[in-house]
């Protein structure tokens, strides 16, 4: 008798920018928006913690590709922090450590602490993260009342703007450009230390990561409606496609014969290549992958695409 199997869902390829909504792990949206658009594969670009809202790229099929270059790529958040009250886990979900009056905090000595922030700078990543010591999440082992030795990482601060100072709430709110791999909660934290009165995140939104915005961003509850209404067709309408990931990279162009012995894994000339870096690769209009320049001019694959 032939063993049943489940069906494995569609073979869709395409980018949705999710609007995360508060309370929700990035995983439990990945898995909703994977059954909302039956699809067979999907990941996502990068965690943002349950607090948090915006900006959440989903990859689907061989979309996710391109996740590495999201996961890589520069972030803007909004946060708005509560002074005077310091949690183990840098924000509201955490439990309170430290209490301190920050009634005495000006607007000018938040500015002038700002600044340390700003530019290139070393951070320690929280124990209540993602990263992994000895095959371990953190957050784990700071559940079970561990902590361990971290190593302060480089981040770059791109902007890092005060948007509002609320002395009687005793809030701030920050506009925050970053590289990869930096934690606002640790910003937060560290400024409450640098300020003296301590701080936590109790608001973040992600307005961007790489090249998606908010502007482009559609809710679970939209795309539950948009399915009843319209059927899949109608949320399929809204996938990016996976070029739209990696549009800051140049484009080349190959005639269809290269692009043939490109995707045998074959480096080739092309005429007008950057001198360095990677690009986009097209065969004449259908983008293909992802391609790096070699020393000798030549351009490689790097990561090719199911044509």
């Amino acid at each position: 008798m032939a063993q049943y199997r489940r069906p494995r869902g569609r073979n869709i390829s395409g980018i949705i920018v999710l609007d995360k909504a508060t309370g929700m792990s990035s995983n439990a949206c990945l898995q909703e928006a994977k059954n909302l658009f039956s699809a067979e594969k999907a990941g996502h670009t990068g965690s943002l913690d349950p607090l948090a809202t915006g900006v959440l790229p989903l990859c689907f099929g061989e979309a996710t590709k391109v996740s590495q270059f999201l996961l890589d790529s520069d972030k803007r958040y909004t946060t708005l922090l509560q002074l005077g009250v310091r949690t183990d886990t840098a924000d509201i979900e955490g439990s309170v450590i430290l209490e301190r009056d920050p009634s005495g905090i000006t607007k000018a000595q938040i500015e002038s602490a700002l600044e340390q922030f700003r530019g290139d700078i070393e951070q320690t990543p929280p124990m209540y993260s993602a990263l992994k010591h000895k095959g371990q999440p953190l957050y784990k082992l700071a559940r079970a009342g561990k902590e361990v030795e971290r190593q302060a990482r480089p981040v770059t601060i791109y902007e890092l703007k005060l948007l509002a100072f609320d002395a009687e709430a005793a809030t701030v709110e920050l506009e925050i450009f970053c590289s990869k791999g930096t934690y606002v909660r640790t910003i937060g934290d560290d400024l409450g230390e640098a300020l003296g009165c301590g701080a936590n995140v109790i608001a973040l939104r992600r307005l961007q990561a790489g090249t998606f915005t908010q502007a482009q961003c559609v809710t679970i509850e939209r795309l539950r409606e948009l399915k009843e209404a319209g059927g899949l067709a109608s949320i399929d309408a809204l996938l990016c496609p996976a070029d739209t990931a990696v549009k800051g990279l140049p484009a080349v162009v190959l005639p269809q014969q290269t692009a043939n012995f490109l995707k045998l894994g074959q480096a080739v000339m092309v005429r007008h290549l950057p001198l360095s870096g990677l690009v986009r690769l097209y065969e004449e209009e259908e983008f293909i992958g992802i391609g790096t320049i070699l020393d000798d001019g030549r351009v490689a694959p790097k990561r090719l695409f199911a044509t």
